[in-house]
């Protein structure tokens, strides 16, 4: 089971290329080079292991495409996506379009956030991130208790 946690620093180098941290690159299902990234909802990546990826594109590609709220995600949803592989420095290439739309630069903070990782700009980031406990608190109140 994938299971992503934690944040960590990372640099993008001269190609636009991302080393994963090896606690991230451990929790890849065994034998699988081949990530997915997408843009996020938010202005960041998301980047799925394909077994993960593949439940989520289920559910997109299912939807009705007689319905034009459905045609629409499915469009712009999908239309951000591409796969990469790992090579053997357990490197991956970003493509430009997609670090211009998550406006990363050098620096990347890459978020464990259960079955994917997000990638950010670390001021960007910062300003996702919730200042306050008790908001916090309030959040998992009203999400988690039952």
């Amino acid at each position: 089971m994938t299971f992503f946690t934690s944040q960590y620093e990372c640099k993008l180098d001269a190609k636009g290329r991302i080393v994963l941290p090896a606690r991230v690159k451990s929790q890849l299902p065994e034998g699988d080079q081949e990530l997915v990234v997408r843009k996020g909802f938010e202005p960041c990546l998301i980047v799925y292991p394909m077994v993960e990826f593949k439940k989520v594109f289920s559910k997109i590609s299912g939807l009705n495409e007689f319905n034009e709220e459905y045609r629409k995600l499915q469009r712009n949803f999908l239309s951000g996506v591409v796969t990469v592989e790992l090579d053997g420095n357990g490197r991956f290439l970003i493509p430009k379009p997609m670090l211009a739309y998550a406006q990363i630069e050098k620096d990347a903070m890459l978020v464990g956030t259960g079955n994917k990782v997000e990638i950010w700009d670390p001021a960007t980031y910062e300003k996702q991130l919730i200042q306050d406990p008790g908001e916090l608190s309030k959040l998992a109140q009203k999400h988690l208790e039952q």
